[in-house]
């Protein structure tokens, strides 16, 4: 438990964006190899692990290693060194875990059915990096047949393994949509086009349609974030911009309801004779737990398991690796009275006794696992 503290202390004092986390994976590199293995390099920032039994078939754990743009306000004395930047989502947590999973295969002896990988991976948060681990061409290399993935989860319960089978978080898009207007003086309205209007009605369509053409029983959400527009009180605004998000679980889903905005968009223009351009790229695919996977663990976990009902709409890169090969993606519980704020805030922490939870469940998992 000493050991998995200070890892996580000192990782969560060097946060570092995706792609550049450079000091965190020196760091990384040396712990394994006080341990004894032969660590590769992935994407630059990214570590592997192979551990060789002997068997023809792998299955890999990952954890993620970047932080987010964030000022920490924990007052702690392991507080972030890196000002502005913050271990705010637990990846700092999940380090500490694959390495205590790492530490703990040197400690035992078992005739484990499959060799294991472990994957550090950069930048979850942002590009997504975990398809160019897919893209890297590892789990040809090492025959990787699935991969396991924990998150610390706040509105869980301390302690609570939870998971379902089938969909567990969102497919996301980020929506950007500059509307083109015509400014006028706000006492002439008429030589003007009103983008700010354009863009409150264009809002009240988007809910229009999530809750009158997508099915009840098709989640889906659009969220407008952020809205910009207009230089004074009395002027018609020219230019306004939206800026939001698009998830669902489902990715045909998220492609017909692109075809729904560009038809509101369309609509709009018609409408107003104004112009508007947007994107709303897909990022993340939709994490969905392999069904024969979720069998398996959810008669490995020990006590303290809970199914979740119903999905969540937050989002994740590990969905790269569940379109590559069977996957599965759990969350451990870190609610508490005394830490309870959410993931990506400036106070969020947990209790690193937890971590020997996640170290426990991979091994059972490592030895448990079949059939894949």
């Amino acid at each position: 438990m000493e050991q998995l503290k200070k890892w996580r202390r000192e990782l969560h004092q060097i946060p570092e964006l995706g792609l550049a986390e450079y000091q965190t994976a020196s760091y990384l590199r040396n712990e394994l190899e006080k341990m004894g293995y032969q660590w590769e390099s992935i994407i630059d920032t990214g570590t592997t692990v192979f551990i060789d039994y002997g068997k023809k078939s792998t299955i890999a754990f990952r954890g993620d290693i970047d932080a987010l743009p964030i000022y920490e306000k924990n007052d702690i004395d392991y507080k972030s060194k890196h000002e502005g930047c913050m271990h705010a989502c637990g990846h700092d947590g999940h380090m500490a875990a694959l390495l205590g999973f790492a530490k703990r295969l040197k400690e035992i002896s078992y005739d484990f059915t499959y060799n294991i990988l472990l994957i550090f991976q950069p930048a979850e948060e942002s590009p997504g990096a975990a398809r160019l681990v897919v893209e890297s061409g590892v789990f040809d290399k090492y025959n990787v047949k699935a991969i396991f993935g924990m998150h610390l989860m706040p509105m869980i319960d301390e302690g609570i393994i939870a998971c379902k089978s089938g969909p567990l978080m969102a497919m996301c898009g980020e929506l950007d949509v500059t509307i083109e207007g015509k400014g006028s003086h706000a006492g002439l309205p008429e030589e003007g086009i009103d983008s700010i209007v354009i863009a409150s009605d264009a809002i009240h369509q988007y809910q229009t349609m999530i809750a009158r053409r997508i099915s009840r029983f098709s989640p889906a959400t659009l969220n407008i974030g952020k809205v910009e527009g207009g230089t004074a009180r009395n002027s018609v605004a020219s230019i306004t911009k939206l800026e939001g998000t698009l998830r669902c679980y489902d990715e045909k889903l998220f492609h017909t309801m692109l075809g729904y905005l560009g038809d509101i968009h369309d609509g709009l223009q018609k409408s107003y004779g104004c112009h508007i351009t947007w994107t709303c790229p897909p990022l993340y695919p939709p994490v969905i737990n392999d069904l024969q996977l979720y069998k398996q663990f959810s008669s490995i976990v020990e006590d303290n398991y809970q199914e979740l009902s119903e999905p969540l709409m937050l989002a994740e890169d590990f969905a790269y690796y569940q379109k590559a090969i069977p996957g599965l993606f759990f969350f451990l519980g870190t609610k508490c009275d005394a830490y309870h704020s959410g993931l990506h805030t400036e106070t969020f922490n947990f209790h690193e006794e937890i971590l020997e939870k996640a170290v426990h469940t991979y091994e059972l998992l490592a030895k448990n696992i079949k059939g894949v």
